[in-house]
């Protein structure tokens, strides 16, 4: 089918009021991130839909993406035709042939946004249902729940004809909601987290925690990697790696064993709110799981978490380990995550941690260490590379046509 336009019907943007306009504008911007790779399409939006003019572009890489876009309810692909009543009955019974496998019942929607037009809404249902019956003799009509529901819109600029809707990934257009720094590391739980911070709307900066020579580049191409198989839901991730080796070598020469990994957390927390103040950020997230290991018990969260005051977003918080293996596997991203390239935290795990730290015994093992100086060494060590689901020459600034 030589499709010449997608159609995008939004999720709940349509609960949004005076702001609206701008959730609109910014699933408009992700949008075209998303295609970046398809700068011959424009991108037109309007209150209630928005529209894909493909150009000449294959429908087929599109219509890929587009259901990873968070903010789409569904789209349809549609030919457009000239407005002109035969010209529309001739496209009617040249897509119903197609498509058509000999069992299936129909349905003509047509709708006419053009009052001009020589027909109403229910004249063209007749008549276009009316052509269907001629060229397809014997077919059946069934006005509920249709095996093809083939819609027929009369614009201003001409006729749309579509029988497909495709669901899409709903939730919020990613940046709505404000920035987060997604504390990611090379397992399973950060990546689900990430990925359901950005569904509510939340645009993530991914800030991964390198520990070299302990640390290997495999394991920092994996979380690269990871980032990656976030972004076609955006268009590009900010990869944020932080230099940590210091401060666990520091932490393994001066603490205890069992307290190891509740200060290392400390610090990474401290370290992703500093990088979080200087990149605007309003939370941090991260992929806790309530009870899955050592650092994640209610009792260490109160300790680790007492050095920010900032919110703390853990979306896997209460799910089981099957439940965000799903997800995972879902989002293409477990097959990476259990790559056996170990992280800092694995590498420097002590062998008994404890799972309810003492805070008294915590800050007098800070007490021992150069906090800020590590914590403001680490911050300026940092490199920023954004990550994107095309090569980083493609285009991402193409202009929005007639936006809004």
């Amino acid at each position: 089918m030589n499709y010449t336009e997608i159609m995008v019907r939004y999720g709940e943007l349509s609960t949004k009021g005076k702001n609206r306009r701008s959730f609109i504008m910014r699933l408009a911007e992700n949008v075209r991130g998303a295609l970046s790779a398809h700068p011959e399409i424009t991108v037109k939006a309007d209150r209630d839909r928005m529209h894909l003019y493909l150009n000449g572009a294959e429908a087929a890489p599109i219509i890929e993406k587009l259901p990873k876009v968070f903010g789409i309810q569904n789209f349809s692909p549609s030919i457009r035709v000239e407005k002109d009543l035969d010209v529309i009955i001739t496209a009617v019974q040249d897509v119903m042939k197609k498509i058509y496998t000999g069992s299936e019942t129909f349905k003509i929607t047509a709708k006419r946004s053009d009052h001009d037009f020589i027909q109403n809404s229910d004249e063209l249902n007749q008549t276009l249902g009316a052509a269907v019956f001629r060229a397809i003799p014997g077919i059946k009509a069934q006005m509920k729940k249709p095996d093809i529901n083939l819609r027929v819109e009369i614009r201003a600029n001409g006729a749309y004809l579509s029988y497909e809707t495709i669901q899409g990934a709903g939730g919020l257009p990613v940046g709505t909601s404000g920035r987060g720094m997604l504390m990611l590391s090379g397992g399973i739980d950060s990546p689900v987290a990430g990925y359901l911070a950005m569904k509510r709307g939340v645009e993530i900066e991914a800030v991964h925690f390198a520990s070299p020579p302990y640390t290997s580049e495999q394991a920092l191409q994996k979380a690269k990697d990871l980032t990656a198989k976030l972004t076609p839901y955006v268009g590009q991730i900010q990869f944020i790696e932080v230099p940590f080796t210091e401060i666990q070598e520091e932490i393994k020469r001066s603490v205890p064993q069992g307290y190891w990994m509740t200060l290392t957390r400390r610090f990474m927390l401290r370290i992703t709110d500093e990088i979080r103040q200087l990149r605007r950020g309003l939370v941090i997230i991260n992929g806790e799981s309530l009870g899955q290991v050592a650092s994640q018990t209610l009792q260490s969260m109160v300790a680790i978490n007492e050095v920010t005051a900032t919110p703390i977003i853990r979306p896997v918080v209460t799910m089981d380990k099957l439940e965000i293996i799903d997800i995972a596997q879902a989002i293409d991203t477990f097959q990476l995550a259990i790559q056996p390239f170990e992280d800092c935290c694995t590498i420097f795990a002590p062998p008994q941690p404890k799972t309810r730290p003492n805070l008294e015994k915590v800050h007098y093992y800070e007490a021992r260490l150069d906090v800020e100086g590590m914590i403001a060494r680490a911050v300026a060590g940092i490199k920023i590379e954004a990550i994107s689901p095309v090569s980083e020459n493609a285009d991402t600034a193409a202009e929005f046509a007639d936006l809004l």
